[in-house]
């Protein structure tokens, strides 16, 4: 499983999404904003606006209130649902609580500003548009100066919370991912398993784990020295993660040459073939290994543990499992696979 990679910010001219049923404001609105160097595409009405914003993922949008087919009211509330649900669907790999999610779903639609553009000015509409999630709103005729540096200001607003993101996302990749492998860390592996363990309690399934020790890895750096032994790790690791069900498994360095692969539902027959898989992995890359005293080639050890987690046990119980099935397999002679 795959920790989310730090983006980059967008060095292209912004990209203005306008809906508009007059063809003449859409005209002068595509002039204005091209003069200005912006990029812009246009919409009919509502729905297409919808369409629109799914597929180009404007910085701005520009939404006329009064519409057919869908009108700009209606338009934005669900503009703001589809950010929501692109967040909650990005949020899904952080594991984080409840309360973090809902504190950052609540101020996505500021990162993709939509801006107002109505005939109504009196009270009830204004407060209508910024209820459906408007950011600010322009009346009609516009006052193309006025239109000019608001879209200024809601840019650079947009812009801060995109590189505010990259930088967060930045942070959260060197939080959790170890460096040489570019797999899970200990502080991942540790907040996985305790948020799958809540998870699977409360569903009563099924939480696999595999312990791995590479056999003799110290000789192994004694002799080729520890550049080789980071290659070996790195080795390792990548026949880890493609073993691994991509999907939900999380691949993790426990630590030294220790790997870790939490596998929720998955039962004790699943975990035993993913190990057979992976022990088949290590085979495969042929890495020789002369101070080895099973193989002339690199091999592993593995202790498998499956548990139905429950609230009155903990996670702490399967490591224990898993590191027990661990030593029985280094102390039967290594270059195996136990389940407790």
């Amino acid at each position: 499983m795959s920790d989310i990679t730090p983006f980059s910010v967008s060095k292209q001219p912004p990209l203005i999404l306008v809906a508009d049923d007059d063809k003449t404001i859409r005209v002068l609105l595509r002039k204005a904003m091209e003069q200005e160097g912006y990029r812009v595409v246009e919409a009919n009405d509502g729905k297409q606006c919808l369409d629109a914003y799914e597929t180009i993922k404007p910085d701005i949008v520009l939404l006329d209130a009064v519409m057919p087919v869908m009108d700009g009211f209606t338009c934005c509330k669900h503009l703001l649902q589809i950010a929501r649900n692109n967040l909650i669907s990005a949020l899904a790999t952080f594991d984080t609580d409840s309360a973090l999610n809902n504190t950052v779903i609540s101020s996505i639609w500021e990162r993709t500003p939509i801006l107002m553009i109505t005939c109504l000015d009196d009270e009830e509409s204004v407060d209508r548009a910024f209820e459906a999630g408007a950011t600010d709103y322009v009346t009609k005729p516009i006052h193309w100066p006025v239109l000019r540096q608001r879209l200024r200001r809601l840019l650079q607003q947009a812009q801060v919370y995109k590189q505010l993101e990259a930088a967060n996302q930045a942070l959260h990749h060197l939080a959790n991912i170890d460096g040489l492998t570019q797999l899970a860390n200990r502080r991942r592996f540790d907040n996985y398993l305790n948020t799958q363990w809540i998870n699977l309690a409360q569903q009563e399934s099924p939480l696999s784990m595999i312990l791995c020790d590479i056999d003799y890895f110290k000789f192994y750096n004694d002799k080729y020295g520890h550049p080789a032994g980071d290659v070996c790790l790195q080795k390792v690791g990548a026949v880890l993660s493609l073993k691994a069900q991509k999907h939900q498994d999380l691949v993790a360095r426990y630590g030294g040459e220790e790997f870790a692969v939490i596998m929720p539902y998955t039962p004790a027959s699943g975990a035993v073939h993913i190990a057979a898989a992976i022990q088949e992995g290590i085979k495969d890359l042929q890495i020789v290994h002369d101070g080895s005293a099973v193989s002339q080639h690199l091999t592993l050890s593995m202790g498998l543990a499956t548990v139905v987690p429950t609230w009155e046990s903990s996670p702490s119980d399967l490591i224990v499992q898993a590191d027990k099935a661990l030593y029985q397999a280094k102390d039967g002679g290594r270059d195996r696979f136990i389940s407790s």
